[in-house]
């Protein structure tokens, strides 16, 4: 069931956000390993970088959904009119 207002949550929450570039490292990482193999011996280095900027995405983006955002929750507090 989605939340009743999830098109606001998906422009402005910082959660989708970091989820996105989260994905897009995930992408990213075997096409930046296979160049890399190309110009650099030991692409060691390059491998770490990509997945723990991926995790960091990730962490980042579980702490954001947890956080208060006035702009997406306003003053319901992520709850539906109903509830109030």
């Amino acid at each position: 069931m989605l939340v009743h207002n999830w098109r606001e949550v998906l422009k402005r929450a910082w959660s989708i956000r970091l989820m996105a570039l989260a994905l897009l490292f995930i992408v990213l990482e075997p096409v930046i390993n296979i160049v890399a193999a190309t110009w650099v011996p030991g692409n060691l280095y390059i491998e770490l970088a990509m997945s723990t900027a991926s995790g960091l995405f990730a962490a980042a983006a579980i702490v954001a959904r947890i956080v208060f955002q006035q702009k997406v929750s306003g003053e319901l507090n992520g709850k539906p009119p109903a509830e109030r």
